[in-house]
């Protein structure tokens, strides 16, 4: 149940929101109009962290703006901004996030009684199709049943989100303590972010929220899922798919070292997963489907050669 100790909030805590940025400055310009734009609370510090973008993001009265000199990924960007926030909380947001006009008092609303802990709303895709917000925290028995295509038409199925990890107590109007929640959108106390010394930079992109969370957790802090707050997650805009799937797989494999899950064995596993897609492929390639099952397998052992 949650708890009433805000940690020595007086009143309503402030708010720093950090929003990293790379690519297109009007996505991140739309963000930092529908932050301003908010009612509640009037003390809202905006910081938009310029990850070396190609396209400098612009200044803009109202807000910090901090230029990185290269690129460092998700985690470097909101530990630059972490390091000038004042506000109690921070609100970490991705840059094509989309919300409503009272989403920062809403999600305050929510994450103030559970304090201290790492708080996430309900993300849902443009589509209106909610994503897996709340997530147990992971094991190789995740990823390979994820990494097995195969099994991709069955997982609308609440038994293959259990098995890739995915939590499903966590519905839109659930409020529920989990493991961990994804870093689309998470609202956390500042101090006890720097007191673990923020995300892992080691971690470019996918995983560093996950090594966090259980950072905190070792700390006492909870993480929960607010389903009675919702924002539109576009998703992947900034980077080509296949080097978001390099980079999800060299960070899961870093993960698997640095939390003492044998990363070999789940590299193994992997592979045999790997050699379960090329047999099922080829069945399909001499159905005459349009598929090339050698491809696919030369593809995704290279993924894994690659991470190292």
């Amino acid at each position: 149940m949650p708890g009433t100790d805000l940690r020595g909030f007086e009143g309503v805590p402030g708010v720093s929101v950090i929003i990293p940025h790379y690519g297109d400055p009007e996505t991140t310009s739309v963000l930092v109009r529908a932050l301003q734009a908010q009612s509640e609370p009037r003390a809202l510090e905006i910081i938009v962290v310029d990850d070396a973008s190609p396209i400098p993001f612009p200044d803009r009265p109202g807000v910090n703006v901090i230029r990185r000199e290269r690129n460092g990924g998700f985690g470097a960007a909101v530990n630059a901004g972490a390091q000038i926030a004042t506000g109690d909380l921070l609100a970490v947001l991705n840059s094509d996030l989309g919300i409503g006009a009272t989403f920062v008092h809403d999600l305050l609303e929510a994450a103030i009684p559970w304090q201290p802990a790492v708080v996430s709303p309900q993300i849902v895709r443009p589509s209106g199709e909610s994503e897996w917000v709340g997530r147990h925290f992971p094991r190789t028995r995740h990823y390979v049943v994820e990494w097995l295509t195969p099994l991709a038409r069955f997982r609308h199925r609440r038994e293959l989100h259990e098995a890739v990890g995915h939590d499903t107590r966590c519905l839109s109007g659930a409020v529920v303590p989990v493991d961990w929640v994804v870093g689309a959108a998470m609202m956390l106390p500042l101090a006890e972010f720097r007191a673990v010394g923020g995300f892992d930079e080691g971690f470019h992109m996918n995983c560093e929220e996950v090594d966090l969370q259980r950072r905190l957790r070792m700390r006492g802090v909870p993480s929960v899922f607010a389903g009675t707050v919702t924002a539109v997650h576009e998703g992947g805009g900034s980077t080509d798919p296949a080097r978001r799937r390099r980079w999800l797989v060299q960070s899961r494999l870093r993960y698997a070292r640095k939390w003492g899950a044998h990363p070999r064995r789940q590299r193994l596993m992997l592979t045999g997963a790997s050699l379960v897609n090329f047999v099922v492929n080829g069945i399909r390639q001499l159905a005459r489907r349009p598929i090339e099952a050698r491809q696919i397998l030369r593809d995704e052992l290279g993924l894994l050669r690659g991470a190292g």
